[in-house]
């Protein structure tokens, strides 16, 4: 049986090709996993759902909850804010 969602990484692509392979069955730990990606500046090269790659609006969809979620939590730190104001003043749900 495939794992639910498979991605693609280059850690650091400046410096090097190598790609890894993330396996997880539970969708909010692969948004997790992709914002840890994406503050990391890591290259992410393929999403996959059920061995298929999500391409076009799937594929921005997983990312843009990662970023929204990046961007509540620097809002929330930076601005010593509670979930509720960053939703109100920002849009960001966190």
């Amino acid at each position: 049986m495939l794992t639910q969602f498979a991605i693609d990484y280059i850690v650091r692509p400046q410096h090097s090709t190598r790609v890894f392979t993330h396996f997880t069955d539970d969708p909010v730990e692969a948004e997790e996993f992709l914002m840890h990606l994406l503050a990391a500046g890591a290259r992410i090269k393929a999403i996959r759902h059920h061995g298929a790659p999500l391409t076009g609006h799937a594929f921005d969809r997983m990312l843009k909850v990662a970023i929204d979620r990046i961007a509540a939590a620097m809002l929330r730190e930076c601005l010593s804010i509670d979930v509720v104001a960053v939703k109100d003043r920002f849009g960001f749900a966190a």
